[in-house]
């Protein structure tokens, strides 16, 4: 079984501009495709290195001397760069969401399209499962989360009847819950796939971790460094795309006396970009990937 299909490869390779004698830091593993592509532009003197806190992805590890994998969350990638004596780096790419490994591995509970326990944990040693996180959670909360991270239709009606199921009897597995879901009508996979998404980033705090991550993120890049995100959902692209033109998750840019947007990045990509068609046949799960690009400005805060 393939780990992951990397997605939108070479234009990742591309936009990160590597120098041969760079430091870049790969902050999403997962099987090591990016990785593998990033190394062979390096020479001896470059460096990578690759986060991922999912213990699956250990045995992934690229045997190079050039090569370091942090087995933690990205959103510590300032603490753990400077521990390995990298402060300041010249790319960072992220390849945001699940990996194909974590999605056909139905014991980990992503998945809608095979029983397993519900977890859904990124690191499944760290946390609690769904299954217990639905313990602990309110409706006024889990109408919330249906309704900004997964969309749904009636979002509050679709709470009421989880959790009214989960007190009546524990929804231990994504069975279970696709049971409690297919009572809402016949809207079958697509309600699937918007609640388990919704509970699976809230669980994982996806949105707050991606914030961390574009904030540090900026922080670490060397003056001209690239910073290079695929993401898969609105929710992520609207922060990419604003911190990319904004340098904040919320407002406008500040100005100098003269109107000048004071903004920590050039844009690279003026509009995201897409898999083709050829990509998208060979690998569907890569159709909502949206890429993009920023460089750092010389003299900008971080």
């Amino acid at each position: 079984m393939t780990y992951h299909n990397p997605v939108l490869l070479q234009p990742c390779i591309d936009l990160l501009n590597l120098r041969p004698d760079g430091t870049y830091v790969d902050v999403t593993f997962g099987g090591g495709g990016h990785s593998r592509a990033i190394l062979t532009q390096l020479g001896p003197q470059g460096r990578l290195i690759a986060f991922d806190q999912d213990p699956d992805a250990q045995a992934n590890a690229l045997d190079d001397p050039r090569f370091t994998l942090v087995p933690h969350n990205f959103e510590h990638l300032k603490r753990f760069l400077k521990l390995h004596g990298a402060p300041q780096v010249d790319g960072i790419l992220a390849d945001l969401g699940v990996s194909s490994h974590q999605f056909d591995a139905f014991e980990r509970g992503f998945s809608f399209r095979g029983d397993g326990p519900l977890d859904m944990r990124m690191n499944p040693k760290v946390g609690k499962p769904a299954s217990e996180w639905l313990n602990d959670v309110d409706e006024w909360t889990l109408t919330r989360v249906l309704a900004e991270y997964g969309e749904v239709d009636r979002p509050k009606r679709v709470a009421q009847a989880i959790l009214s199921a989960h007190r009546a009897q524990p929804l231990a597995t994504t069975q279970a819950l696709m049971e409690v879901l297919s009572t809402e009508g016949t809207r079958g996979e697509k309600l699937f796939a918007k609640v388990f998404q919704a509970i699976r980033i809230a669980l994982n705090r996806e949105i707050e971790v991606l914030e961390t991550l574009l904030e540090n993120g900026c922080s670490v890049l060397a003056p001209d460094g690239r910073f290079v995100i695929i993401s898969y959902h609105s929710l992520e692209d609207r922060r990419v795309k604003r911190y990319f033109r904004d340098g904040r998750m919320e407002g406008e840019a500040p100005k100098d006396d003269f109107g000048n947007r004071l903004v920590p990045f050039d844009l690279v990509t003026r509009k995201a970009i897409v898999p083709n068609a050829e990509e998208l046949q060979e690998n569907p799960r890569s159709r909502s990937a949206k890429l993009r690009a920023a460089q750092k400005r010389e003299g900008s805060w971080g």
